[in-house]
């Protein structure tokens, strides 16, 4: 599943050969509403939104390939969806397990279960293959901010490259840009933080760590290592997922088919969702508000309010306020917090 850009919609796709959009200003309504775009004969098995979120790309499992659908918005305000007449070449030799695109709307990325992970242009020509050397990858994802690709595998690192484009917006290179280094065991996923200065990691050494990312790699200054937390489960066989605030402050970890949530800055748990779905979960995603925690792995779509998220929202502001100097800050602040704590009474969540 993928949740746009504008933050409007989810689209998610199953083996049924469909792909579903859903309305997020829906998801407090009683009724679910979504537009079904078909996939012919074939069933995509992950789905991204185009950054103008006027298309969305899916990768077809019997056809190993990328396919493209443009979005026309109908004058009924639905939307019409159109499979471009040509998929993309058939280029990998193991079966894909991550896509994306950039932001900025210049590549896209494919990543593969050897070690390869393609970037392509948006016309379907690869431009770059990167050999992640990680024996095998187990997840790759573009940053947010659309310069990078990060991938991770059987290695204890998260390996991330820049993608360079001239002046012009010419493709130029893919540069080694840094790594995550610190686990001490393969590492099962990772994430960035909406503004890709933060980044997150969850490893089979029963750890997962909070990473600044935000350096001067080309200075090989190297990212700081912010925070470790104890995850058990990750120590097992069942994979594990992971996923980030947008504001990096609550980290959600998926093992078999139940969600843990820990507050970043103080490394605590604080919330645990057991047997969430009746088979493993396949992605755990925030909306872009990071009000909202939404799950997938049988036929449906868990979504979750963020509870922890609004809490340290409370305890971030009360820290402001105490060292806030003059009124209208101290104004604003308050109104920050009382409505953090309002909207924790309206969900039963406030800790006394």
């Amino acid at each position: 599943m993928d949740f746009s850009s504008n933050g409007k919609y989810l689209a998610t796709c199953a083996d049924d050969r469909t792909i579903r959009i859903w309305s997020t200003k829906d998801f407090l309504q009683r009724e679910h509403r979504s537009m079904r775009a078909n996939v012919e004969l074939d069933h995509a098995t992950l789905v991204r939104f185009s950054p103008d979120c006027r298309a969305f790309i899916v990768w077809l499992a019997n056809g190993d390939t990328l396919r493209v659908f443009k979005m026309t918005k109908r004058e009924d305000g639905g939307y019409t969806f159109t499979a471009t007449p040509e998929d993309f070449p058939k280029k990998h030799k193991a079966p894909v397990i991550d896509i994306g695109i950039a932001n900025t709307g210049k590549f896209i990325m494919t990543a593969s279960s050897d070690t390869t992970v393609l970037i392509w242009s948006l016309k379907g020509q690869v431009l770059s293959t990167i050999n992640t050397n990680q024996m095998n990858n187990t997840h790759a994802a573009v940053s947010p901010c659309g310069r990078f690709v990060a991938s991770c595998g059987f290695t204890p690192d998260v390996k991330v490259w820049e993608v360079c484009f001239g002046k012009k917006g010419e493709f130029q290179e893919v540069v080694r840009a840094f790594e995550l280094k610190g686990h001490s065991a393969a590492v099962h996923s990772f994430a960035f933080s909406n503004d890709s200065r933060r980044m997150a990691s969850v490893s089979k050494d029963g750890t997962w760590k909070l990473w600044d990312t935000d350096v001067e790699y080309k200075k090989k200054q190297d990212p700081y290592l912010l925070k470790t937390g104890r995850f058990e489960e990750a120590a097992g066989a069942a994979p594990c997922r992971l996923a980030l605030s947008p504001n990096a402050q609550v980290l959600a970890l998926a093992s078999g088919s139940s969600i843990h949530l820990y507050n970043t800055r103080r490394g605590e748990k604080e919330e645990c969702f057991e047997r969430v779905h009746g088979e493993c979960i396949a992605n755990l995603s925030f909306d872009i508000t990071g009000r909202f925690l939404a799950s997938c792995g049988d036929r449906a779509v868990r979504l979750f309010h963020n509870t922890p998220g609004h809490r340290a929202m409370v305890e971030e502001m009360q820290g402001h306020l105490k060292r806030a100097s003059n009124e209208s800050t101290r104004q604003r602040l308050q109104q920050q917090l009382t409505q953090a704590q309002e909207t924790l009474k309206s969900l039963g969540a406030l800790k006394k």
